[in-house]
């Protein structure tokens, strides 16, 4: 089938049935997640961050530099080639992506060792907040 006979017919059947297929006026009948209620676990948290550190980066990196080599001898070979030139540069995008896919970890491995530190002290400073109620109350 043809991609314009493909679309018209998605079309067709966008036009029989005009209901929204996205609602955001309501809640979904299963939201997930249980009953409505934010759960953070600061061990599974940290196992994921130290799993960032301890497989992924290093895997990573060493994946990287296992490409070195072989393109440098590869270029070497190819010396007064267009061929050179493309490796040379493939290899150059390769790096930029290797160091942003490193930053990517080095963030996520942040957020997720900030995040329950952040949990914790929203918590902390919710309960400070209850302290005046609180010495009323027991005071009453």
């Amino acid at each position: 089938m043809a991609f314009e006979q493909e679309w018209a017919q998605h079309k067709q059947a966008a036009a029989a049935d005009p209901s929204p297929q996205t609602r955001l006026n309501q809640l979904h009948a299963d939201p997930g997640g249980g009953e409505g209620l934010l759960a953070t676990a600061a061990p599974e948290k940290k196992k994921a961050a130290n799993t960032i550190q301890n497989v992924l980066q290093p895997g990573t990196t060493k994946a990287a530099d296992a490409a070195d080599e072989p393109t440098k001898t590869a270029v070497k070979a190819f010396s007064g080639w267009a061929t050179a030139a493309g490796l040379t540069k493939a290899h150059t995008q390769w790096d930029d992506q290797v160091k942003r896919l490193m930053g990517r970890l080095n963030s996520e491995k942040t957020a997720l060792r900030g995040a329950s530190n952040l949990f914790t002290g929203n918590d902390q400073l919710t309960g400070q907040g209850f302290q005046p109620v609180q010495s009323k109350v027991a005071g009453l």
